[in-house]
């Protein structure tokens, strides 16, 4: 059976396309499918790590799905819902981690045509107390854990509509009151169903944005999300037919769906669910070599930490292909990672408000240190702050500009009835992504910052991202962030926030080695008039560097 994502995917003249019935829908038209043409199709190996907070509680630690499994756990599941009151329309919040229930119970929500809503666990009381009235929440579907519920029952009880619990993988008690069980509950249901009508445009899938500038934004898909994606699975992760792909995200991260749902099983590969609480280079190195992964991708802060702690010597050798995305990656790590595996890391550029923009798509040549190029289909510019298109090398924001021949699936709704979307990224029918960027003659995009983030110093445009690359390349530097400090003569001056690696001290000869490695390898005004040693930075729970939370840290100080 070749990919179903032939069957909707088209490449004309360089642009491609997307093409689906109204009534399309993920779960029964990709999942149901080939689960009855190749029913011991390969679809999920799931491996738990030790670290994970189910290990004490689930005698089973390694499973391997079939999509005829899948289809049946979904069915199951979503009669156990639907008996439960969740239907169309409903919103639901989903918090299970790495564990494989989150690939049924997502299947499950899919053919009801209610609206997941994956979450990342560590949300506080109000994170989850906001995401349960800003999207008028009606249940939670979380892992069996009496903290993660005890937080949930409390919010819940301060929500502004009633919000039922129901868990996975244990059994937890709330007031005295036992929570029901999706696992254990649908065991009792039929292992098939009838089909529910939904509509392609409607939405089927809610993100909060990650924060890296401001407060997270709520951010819809309608139902032809999934198939947005086909070109990041294919074009990009160059994933094969029978193969096997680990991305390494949480399920509560929009990277989820970029790496772990959709794309893949439309281009048939299987996905690599390694499931973990606390990440060790050592054992994702032994997951990926024992399951003989084939194709790998990783945020910028995985690839440094097994550059930084020379970790490379073992466990690539079935890799054939390797990804990142999340935020830039400094071409030192990559041109480290392919001494060590013989492996070029490709990168890719989107949000949580879209699928991949950007990206080193299959068959374009790498170019170190670079974005890559646009998306055939979305087609991406560069605009100054009058809205022209820039020229060559020219600094300007990222925007996706109106067209007839644009598909704008995967790209967040503009509106949707019940939804608060003031927020969003849209004005008018331009798609603005607040990123900043130059391209070069070949075509090539390279980031330079957030709107939010860049620098404006006597006169200057800085960059941080551009010194960051400098910095890391440092031997004592293990992270650096890099913000603008306000200063009554300059406007604001470069401040460096570092992780030294351990054996390197925070003294004033390390400042002014820092200093000093920055000017040798770029502009004077460019090198930090401040630096902080720090343990950790700030980061959001997909791992990127709130440089929003440096700066307010910095304005408190004052």
């Amino acid at each position: 059976m070749r990919p179903l994502a032939y069957d909707y995917f088209k490449i004309e003249d360089g642009d491609w396309s997307i093409a689906a019935p109204d009534t399309f829908n993920f779960a029964y038209d990709v999942v149901d499918r080939i689960a009855a043409e190749e029913p011991d199709k390969r679809a999920l190996v799931w491996v738990q790590d030790k670290s994970s907070s189910m290990y004490k509680i689930s005698a089973e630690h390694e499973r391997e799905f079939s999509f005829g499994e899948m289809s049946r756990l979904s069915n199951q599941a979503a009669n156990y819902l639907s008996a439960s009151g969740i239907g169309l329309g409903d919103r639901v919040i989903v918090m299970l981690k790495r564990h494989y229930s989150y690939w049924y119970v997502m299947l499950a929500l899919h053919k009801l045509g209610a609206v997941a809503m994956p979450s990342v666990s560590m949300l506080n009381h109000d994170d989850l107390l906001c995401r349960m009235n800003e999207a008028r929440v009606s249940a939670v579907i979380c892992l069996g854990e009496d903290k993660l519920c005890a937080k949930l029952a409390s919010a819940s009880a301060d929500a502004d509509r009633a919000v039922k619990i129901f868990t996975v993988g244990g059994t937890v008690h709330t007031d005295g009151v036992e929570l029901p069980r999706v696992d254990t509950g649908m065991a009792y249901y039929p292992e098939t169903m009838t089909r529910v009508q939904t509509d392609k445009t409607a939405p089927m899938l809610v993100y909060f944005t990650s924060g890296t500038t401001g407060m997270p934004k709520m951010v819809a898909q309608d139902g032809l999300y999934p198939l947005a994606h086909i070109s990041t699975a294919m074009m990009w992760q160059c994933v094969r037919n029978d193969g096997l792909h680990l991305s390494v995200a949480d399920t509560g991260w929009a990277k989820a769906s970029w790496g772990k749902l959709y794309g893949q099983w439309l281009c048939g590969t299987a996905i690599m669910a390694y499931d973990y609480d606390i990440f060790s280079a050592v054992r994702m190195l032994d997951v990926i070599r024992r399951c003989r992964v084939t194709t790998f991708c990783a945020p910028p802060t995985i690839y440094r930490f097994f550059v930084k702690n020379e970790m490379l010597d073992d466990g690539f050798g079935d890799v054939e292909y390797a990804t990142t995305a999340g935020e830039a990656i400094n071409s030192e790590i990559v041109e480290q990672f392919r001494r060590k595996t013989g492996l070029l890391i490709h990168s890719g550029y989107g949000q949580t408000e879209s699928v991949l923009l950007v990206g080193d798509f299959n068959g374009e040549p790498v170019r170190m240190g670079a974005m890559g190029k646009p998306s055939p289909l979305y087609h991406p510019i560069i605009v100054n702050e009058n809205g022209e298109e820039c020229a060559d090398d020219e600094q300007g924001e990222i925007v996706i500009p109106p067209s007839e021949k644009r598909c704008e699936y995967g790209l967040c709704m503009k509106t949707a009835e019940g939804y608060d979307l003031r927020d969003n990224v849209w004005h008018g029918d331009l798609y603005r992504t607040g990123d900043i960027a130059t391209r070069d003659a070949d075509g090539y995009y390279w980031f330079s910052g957030r709107v939010d983030d860049m620098i404006k110093s006597s006169g200057y445009r800085v960059s941080p991202f551009e010194i960051e690359s400098v910095l890391i390349r440092h031997e004592a530097v293990m992270e650096c962030a890099v913000t603008g400090v306000p200063d009554p003569e300059r406007g604001f001056v470069v401040k460096a926030t570092v992780v030294l690696r351990d054996g390197y001290k925070p003294d004033r000869a390390m400042v002014n080695s820092l200093r000093d490695f920055v000017r040798e390898k770029t502009a004077d005004y460019k090198a930090p008039r401040i630096v902080e040693f720090v343990q950790a930075l700030p980061k959001t729970f997909s791992g990127k560097i709130r440089h929003v939370e440096i700066r307010e840290r910095d304005a408190e100080k004052k």
